[in-house]
């Protein structure tokens, strides 16, 4: 049997061959404390005004998309 290295690169050269294309995501670990401060802060600092706009553009736009 091949080992674990060969293994995931038969099955990266399949996945071109067919068409699809391994994207990797490096996302902050929401479970530190200095990310969820972060995070924290910047909510405190949106516009509820600003925030409401937004929204309620998601809103139309997803009953757009539904009279499709």
């Amino acid at each position: 049997m091949a080992n674990p290295a060969e293994r995931m690169r038969a099955m990266r050269a399949r996945r071109r061959q067919s068409g699809l294309r391994e994207v990797r995501l490096v996302v902050p670990d929401a479970r530190a404390a200095a990310t969820r401060e972060r995070i924290a802060a910047q909510v405190a600092r949106l516009s509820p005004a600003s925030e409401r706009d937004a929204l309620d553009w998601i809103e139309e736009m997803a009953e757009f998309d539904e009279a499709r």
